[in-house]
């Protein structure tokens, strides 16, 4: 079976003949997924094509032998399987030692790591002790879109080589810096490296789009918070604009409207306090305790 396919495919019947029954000599690695159209697992196949790349990389590799396998389980051709397992959420991982029952250490954590390849490798090799070098396939997308933003970059130079005094334009630059700043500290690094799921659904039949722990994050939770920091900080200037009464031009303005100015001011600070409690809100949904007590 594994000679056709990297990820074998399992039912009930099948589960209990290659995984559940005893002796065995070799490990399974299970992924528990719900694939089908009706049942709205957004991360499932994202998580399915991240495993494929680590079973893949196994079945072609110079170490692979028949001491570890990889299966799939979807809910639809396997509920009983869930139910013995007493599993109500996807996808999940775990991994069935050849002897023994599996610990709370054979489920591999994908709240807190992601399921990149990469992690369910190296978490793979902590259980098993098989190292597999994770290959992923070429994509050319990257370096596709690269070099048409040099052309487009390099033709509008090309046009305005008669005029490029924009490239001294201070506030450019300073548009430029804080936008990458921006970039650097919203959490999307965070979500190239670790690749969590965009929203993750809970025990409950819910959607959670904030991540419960300090040390995960979802991709939506960082949207939120960087619409959350722009409006903060564009409310911030208009308050400060109005209160210190000056033009757009620099110039003061000392015949202008202080009543409208002071109302402007008021109301600025009331959105300002209350951007600022929701992110607050946020952080002390994650952070439990000091300082948030």
């Amino acid at each position: 079976m594994n000679l056709k396919r990297s990820v074998l495919r399992f039912n009930g019947a099948r589960f209990r003949d290659f995984v559940k029954s005893t002796p065995r000599n070799y490990s399974v690695v299970v992924m528990f997924t719900a694939m089908a159209p009706q049942r709205q697992c957004s991360i499932c196949r994202h998580a399915n094509d991240e495993f494929q790349i680590v079973a893949n990389s196994f079945r072609y590799s110079q170490i692979y032998s028949n001491k570890l396998f990889f299966a799939l389980v979807d809910f639809d051709e396997g509920s009983d399987v869930f139910q013995m397992l007493r599993l109500n959420t996807a996808p999940i991982f775990m991994h069935f030692p050849p002897k023994g029952k599996p610990k709370s250490s054979d489920t591999f954590d994908i709240q807190r790591v992601g399921f990149a390849a990469e992690s369910i490798a190296k978490w793979i090799a902590e259980r098993t002790d098989i190292q597999i070098r994770v290959f992923r396939p070429p994509n050319y997308s990257g370096t596709l879109a690269l070099v048409m933003l040099c052309v487009l970059v390099a033709g509008f130079l090309y046009m305005r080589r008669n005029n490029l005094d924009f490239l001294y334009n201070k506030t450019l630059w300073g548009i430029g810096a804080v936008f990458f700043c921006f970039t650097m500290v919203s959490g999307q690094m965070w979500n190239h490296i670790r690749g969590p799921p965009f929203v993750h659904n809970t025990q409950n039949g819910g959607v959670a789009y904030i991540h419960g722990s300090s040390q995960g994050q979802f991709v939506l939770e960082t949207y939120i918070v960087i619409i959350l920091s722009e409006y903060l900080i564009l409310v911030m200037g208009k308050v400060i604009k109005a209160a210190g009464g000056v033009k757009s031009n620099g110039e003061s303005r000392k015949g202008g409207d202080i009543r409208m100015r002071r109302i402007l001011t008021i109301v600025g600070l009331v959105i300002m306090t209350v951007f600022f409690s929701i992110i607050l809100s946020i952080f002390r949904s994650k952070a439990h305790g000091y300082p948030y007590r």
